[in-house]
């Protein structure tokens, strides 16, 4: 049986291309997009697209480079079909984020995040019906109960402990071999950002946090679609005994600045000593809890000796 190939609509400069272009007037084009289905379905025929399969991205891989194909149609093929005309593969996310090029990756994220919400959200919650999406996909609606579904993110907080001279990273046993990053945690219905940031620190590492600065926040696929509040966070220097919550992580620890600088310099292909244990690195570029670790190390490297 043919499989079926969802296409993503490319929210790109080729479709901006009637407006010259302001932020402002993008914005509203995107919006007009999702509200008015006559104009999506005008808008498809000279959009483009990218290929997912079972969730999967459709990559290309060109010399070194692993590009994205925006395609103006796509059918009811088989995989090895697509795959050997357009020498390509689908590729599971996880892996595609670490290997696209940095603009790309936002893209293929909420790409495959909306997808991931059609597939969940095809019933009614109230009713048990089927829901209809729109022609943009922006939201699906059940005709039995009138209820309209619009995509949701769930807001995660990822921190970055200090001490003031080391950083505390941590690893939970699904993690990559050798793979650290920042303490992360789903916020608690009725929480805010700094109750959740206190109560993760707390319950994962065992630790007091005394202050706390906003950096960024980022959207993230994984392991559903979730809002990244990305924060630093320090602790007390008279309070920095780790008690690792071993329900929750593998190890925790304190790392100095020239373990980090070193750490950055790897990856997981990098990392592999002979006899068979890994070094320390830690999470690419495109996710947030790399600009975490940069960001305390150019505050670090920028103190007056």
């Amino acid at each position: 049986m043919a499989a079926i190939y969802q296409a993503v609509y490319r929210r790109a400069s080729s479709l901006f291309c009637r407006f010259h272009s302001t932020y402002v007037k993008k914005m509203r084009y995107l919006n007009e997009l999702k509200e008015d289905d006559g104009f999506c379905r005008q808008a498809q025929t000279s959009g483009t697209f990218y290929l997912f399969h079972n969730l999967s991205p459709f990559l290309q891989k060109v010399g070194k480079k692993y590009l994205l194909p925006q395609l103006s149609a796509a059918g009811a093929l088989e995989k090895s079909v697509i795959e050997s005309e357009l020498q390509g593969s689908f590729t599971d996310l996880r892996k595609a984020l670490f290997v696209v090029d940095v603009k790309d990756s936002p893209l293929l994220a909420s790409a495959q995040a909306l997808l991931r919400w059609h597939e969940s959200h095809q019933y009614c919650s109230k009713t048990g019906q089927p829901t209809q999406k729109n022609i943009a996909g922006s939201k699906r609606v059940c005709h039995a109960s009138g209820i309209t579904y619009y995509p949701q993110m769930s807001p995660v907080v990822i921190t970055l402990v200090s001490d003031g001279s080391r950083c505390l990273l941590t690893r939970q046993p699904s993690f990559p071999q050798g793979m650290y990053t920042a303490l992360s945690g789903f916020c608690d219905l009725g929480e805010s950002v700094e109750e959740a940031l206190r109560r993760e620190v707390a319950e994962e590492v065992g630790l007091e946090v005394q202050s706390f600065r906003y950096s960024a926040s980022q959207h993230w696929p994984f392991p559903s679609s979730c809002l990244m509040i990305a924060c630093h966070a320090l602790v007390g220097g008279k309070q920095t005994e780790i008690s690792m919550n071993s329900l929750e992580l593998e190890e925790a620890r304190w790392f100095g600045l020239e373990e980090v600088l070193e750490g950055l310099k790897r990856d997981h292909t990098s990392s592999k000593q002979d006899d068979g244990s890994f070094l320390p690195w830690f999470p690419p570029k495109q996710a947030i809890a790399h600009k975490l670790i940069n960001e305390w190390v150019k505050q670090q490297t920028s103190r007056p000796t």
